[in-house]
C-alpha cells in the first residue's frame, strides 16, 4: 500500500493548472492508494458544478457545494484511475476562497466523516480546523485514513487542544487500523510540544517505521506560518494507530523526487 500526503497551498501558487497538471502525472506514475490533502481551495463565487459530473464524489457533508475551480475536482479529473474521493470545506482564506480537506482512494469508499477539532466554528476564521475521513478496504479489512491540518503549538487555540478533540472523535472507529495525515503545524525535532503529544498518546510515526528514509524535511524556507524559517522542518506526517512496518518513508515533489507543487513538500510512506 502506498500512501502520500500533500499540503497543496492551492490557488496560491503561479501557473496553478500547470502544477495540477505536474501532480497528476507524478500521481499516475506512483500510482498511490490513498492520497490526503490539505488547503485544498475553491473561489467562492465559482460555478457549482452538478452532483452527476462529480464522478466518484462521496459527500462527507451533503451542504458541501464543489465548485468548477475545486483543486481536488480538477486533479482527479486528470488521474488515469477512477479514484473515488471527497471534500470538506474548513475555513474561508483570503477572504475569497473556501478552504478545505480532501482524501483520494484507488478502492472504492465505503464511509466518510468529517468534524470541527478547533472550538472554533467559524468559517470565517482561519483558526477554524477539521478533519476528514474516508474509510476502505486494505487486504479485506476496513481501514480508516483522515485527513487533517492543525494549528500551532503556542497559538491563540493550542494544537493540544485539537488533538485532545481529535481523539475523543476517534473513539468510535478505534477496533479498526487508521492512519492520520497532514499538515500538522508542529516540528518534530521540538521536544515537548506538538510530536511529542501525539507519539505519547500512541500513535505511531511511520517515518520511524520505515526501513528507508530521508531526512523527512517537508519545509525548508519561510512561508505563511512560518515567516521567519530558515531551517528544514519535518511537520507533515503520517501517522498509524497501530504499529506497521514500512518499506521506505519519502519526501517527494521536492524538485528531486518529483516536481515542486506547492510551499510544502509531500511525504510518501510504502508499507
Amino acid at each position: 500500500m502506498k500512501l502520500l500526503t500533500l499540503n497543496t497551498h492551492s490557488w496560491m501558487e503561479t501557473e496553478q493548472l500547470d502544477k495540477i497538471r505536474q501532480l497528476a502525472d507524478f500521481i499516475n506514475e506512483q500510482k498511490y492508494d490513498v492520497i490526503a490533502l490539505q488547503e485544498v481551495n475553491q473561489q467562492q463565487n465559482s460555478r457549482a458544478v452538478e452532483i452527476s459530473a462529480l464522478a466518484g464524489y462521496h459527500a462527507s457533508d451533503p451542504e458541501t457545494v464543489i465548485r468548477e475551480d475545486n483543486f481536488a475536482y480538477l486533479l482527479r479529473e486528470q488521474l488515469d484511475q477512477p479514484y473515488s474521493w471527497t471534500w470538506v470545506t474548513t475555513h474561508k482564506t483570503f477572504s475569497v476562497y473556501d478552504e478545505g480537506l480532501a482524501l483520494l482512494s484507488r478502492k472504492p469508499i465505503t464511509g466518510t466523516m468529517h468534524d470541527y477539532v478547533s472550538q472554533l466554528k467559524d468559517h470565517n476564521n482561519y483558526r477554524t480546523r477539521k478533519i476528514a475521513g474516508i474509510e476502505t478496504e486494505v487486504l479485506g479489512q476496513a481501514v480508516w485514513f483522515f485527513s487533517a491540518h492543525y494549528g500551532w503549538w503556542n497559538d491563540e487555540e493550542s494544537f493540544r487542544g485539537q488533538w485532545d478533540r481529535t481523539e475523543d472523535l476517534l473513539q468510535s472507529y478505534r477496533s479498526r487500523q487508521m492512519y492520520i495525515m497532514g499538515d500538522f503545524n508542529n516540528v518534530a525535532e521540538v521536544r515537548d510540544e506538538g510530536y511529542d503529544y501525539v507519539v505519547s498518546r500512541g500513535w505511531h510515526d511511520l517515518y520511524h517505521a520505515a526501513a528507508q528514509r530521508d531526512d523527512g524535511a517537508t519545509v525548508t524556507k519561510a512561508i505563511a506560518g512560518w515567516k521567519n524559517n530558515e531551517a528544514k522542518l519535518r511537520i507533515d506526517y503520517i501517522f498509524s494507530s497501530q504499529p506497521v512496518k514500512a518499506l521506505r518513508s519519502q519526501v517527494v515533489l521536492n524538485g528531486t523526487n518529483g516536481p515542486v507543487v506547492s510551499d510544502h513538500y509531500g511525504v510518501a510512506v510504502e508499507l
